[in-house]
């Protein structure tokens, strides 16, 4: 449990492979829903792996019952001015540092991830997720719309249609769903999410660091691009590599 005085967003080195570093969301009181002190906390420890070029994955994870549900409700219509709060949006820009950060991430997902909080989950390249978490974007029905990138990187994992069911309709999906509609990258039975997170971060610490980035690089790049383009992408990205140069 989480007071005060305890830090928002904890950041560990994985001792069997320090090239991991977990960030944990730390109000399991409030079910992980972030304030402004978490966004600042999460800000700063995406920078220490953007400082650090050994690291080579990046983790996130919730503590307590929730992986997170998003912006915390008590915390509306509290900034000094919209103005203000906008400028404090730009000069911290949680999301596109966690968007664009080099090393690879995980989310690892289980109990609620709604609103924010599964938005935070789709900026990450891999979701691995508990077969029993719940997910769902329920903006639409507070009179507002998703503001960390669900109408864009939804419809980019799920296809539009189903996008559409949970952005307007506000269908909520299982873990073992978000799997099968390729929200997930992984679903898990219940107690195995840690292990496979670990186990999966792990792997990826230790690829080669050039090749992880340029694949990370082909695939983000790549999902706007035609085949052909993509394709000619893919071989410049290719040629990077010592092994792959003719």
């Amino acid at each position: 449990m989480s007071s005060a005085s305890a830090p928002a967003v904890l950041a560990v080195r994985d001792p069997g492979e320090p090239r991991v570093l977990s960030l944990t969301l730390n109000r399991p009181e409030r079910l992980n829903a972030y304030d402004r002190a978490m966004r600042d906390a999460l800000f700063e420890g995406l920078g220490l792996a953007l400082a650090d070029s050994s690291v080579a994955v990046v983790v996130l994870r919730g503590a307590g019952r929730a992986f997170s549900t998003g912006g915390d409700l008590a915390e509306f219509g509290t900034a000094p001015s919209p103005v203000r709060a906008r400028e404090i949006r730009q000069v911290r820009d949680v999301w596109r540092r966690l968007s664009t950060l080099p090393a690879v991430t995980i989310a690892s997902v289980h109990g609620l991830a709604a609103g924010g909080g599964l938005e935070m989950a789709l900026l990450c390249d891999l979701l691995l997720c508990d077969r029993d978490a719940r997910l769902g974007l329920p903006e639409t029905g507070l009179g507002a719309i998703p503001g960390v990138g669900g109408t864009q990187t939804l419809p980019r994992a799920v296809g539009e249609g189903r996008a559409a069911a949970m952005l307007l309709a506000g269908e909520q999906i299982d873990g073992r769903e978000a799997a099968r509609v390729g929200l997930a990258s992984r679903t898990v039975a219940r107690g195995r999410l840690e292990p496979t997170t670990r186990s999966w971060a792990r792997r990826i610490a230790r690829l080669d660091p050039n090749a992880a980035r340029n694949i990370r690089e082909a695939l983000r790049r790549g999902r706007d691009l035609r085949l052909g383009e993509g394709l000619s992408l893919e071989k410049r990205l290719a040629r990077r590599l010592p092994s792959q140069r003719s």
